[in-house]
């Protein structure tokens, strides 16, 4: 019979998501891509059991994550980060460069029910305010110890995560682009409820790069604006409707600009953590310093916070550990 997760990855229902759809419009000077997750959100979660209103800004950050990620050429690991002193106080999701994709939050139960309201369980339209409070916005490219890692940081400043990545685009002078995101929780055909997300993302090519170097600058101009126009008559039930293919939704948006794609970016939900990894933070820790990781039975415990895997450590394991550094 297989597991639930081994029958909807095999439902072609679900054939159709944790992608990446890279396409260019040659006619307006443009590139962009369709990024749809579905499993991959469910395997984040579900595990952790996140509320309503902590799990959908979760959703739209992994597939704004996984949507700005595939529009750099890195080798490593691309980060977004959202801090705030509202009931969400953080939330980190990252991809790496093989299609590795996690995510996690931390919130105050207390503060985020305050924020809500009476029997109000769902994040409001424009919750960045209400759920963030006063915070920033920062992504990291991370390509490994010999070379430099860049971080862009910018104030969550807008009603919506993607106001708020318009925001740093617009402060870090770079390509215009136009984003627009989607996420919705919905009963599937198995009985179970499962996590939908997408993303949309346009941006104007350098004049040389889309070989437009003869467009005067007006007329540039009125093609971008065609192409944001075009993106944002895509609607939610469009974007996250599982009979509707990636490529035909292109095709339906942008059918008069002939839209040429490229190969799939495909994602997966895969944690990166390890003993060989919890042994490296340990040693960088004194020994004597363990006292307030240590469980009832006197193990050292370390829970991974974004697949909630706990590693344990005996006196025996400890001295391995630490025999190691010397």
């Amino acid at each position: 019979m297989g597991s639930a997760e081994d029958r909807r990855a095999s439902d072609p229902s679900t054939s159709d998501w944790d992608h990446a759809l890279p396409f260019q419009l040659d006619a307006l000077g443009v590139r962009g891509r369709l990024v749809r997750l579905g499993p991959s959100l469910d395997a984040v979660i579900e595990r952790h059991g996140y509320p309503l209103a902590v799990a959908r800004p979760l959703a739209e950050a992994m597939v704004l994550c996984a949507t700005l990620a595939t529009s750099l050429k890195y080798d490593g690991i691309f980060t977004l980060q959202l801090t705030g002193d509202g009931p969400i106080r953080l939330l980190v999701t990252d991809l790496t460069s093989d299609g590795a994709l996690r995510g996690y939050a931390q919130f105050d139960s207390w503060k985020l029910a305050v924020a809500l309201g009476a029997g109000n369980q769902e994040a409001p339209d424009g919750y960045v305010p209400k759920l963030f409070g006063t915070g920033r916005l920062a992504f990291t490219v991370d390509q490994g110890q010999h070379t430099q890692r860049y971080q862009g940081v910018v104030p969550l400043e807008g009603a919506t995560l993607a106001d708020c990545a318009h925001t740093y685009f617009r402060q870090s002078e770079q390509l215009p682009t136009g984003i627009k995101i989607a996420a919705r929780r919905t009963a599937g055909a198995d009985g179970q409820h499962h996590w939908h997300a997408a993303a949309l993302m346009v941006q104007q090519m350098p004049e040389f790069d889309a070989g437009r170097i003869d467009i005067d600058r007006e007329q540039r101009e009125d093609d971008w604006r065609k192409a944001v126009i075009l993106m944002a008559s895509a609607t939610e039930a469009e974007m996250l409707g599982p009979e509707l293919p990636s490529a035909t939704l292109l095709h339906r948006l942008f059918h008069d600009e002939r839209p040429r794609h490229f190969p799939r970016r495909p994602f997966a939900a895969r944690c990166r953590c390890s003993r060989d990894r919890i042994d490296r933070v340990l040693r960088s820790i004194r020994r004597e310093e363990l006292a307030d990781l240590r469980d009832p039975t006197g193990r050292v415990a370390v829970k991974c916070e974004f697949c909630s895997t706990e590693y344990a450590y005996d006196e025996a394991d400890l001295d391995r550990v630490y025999a190691s550094a010397a």
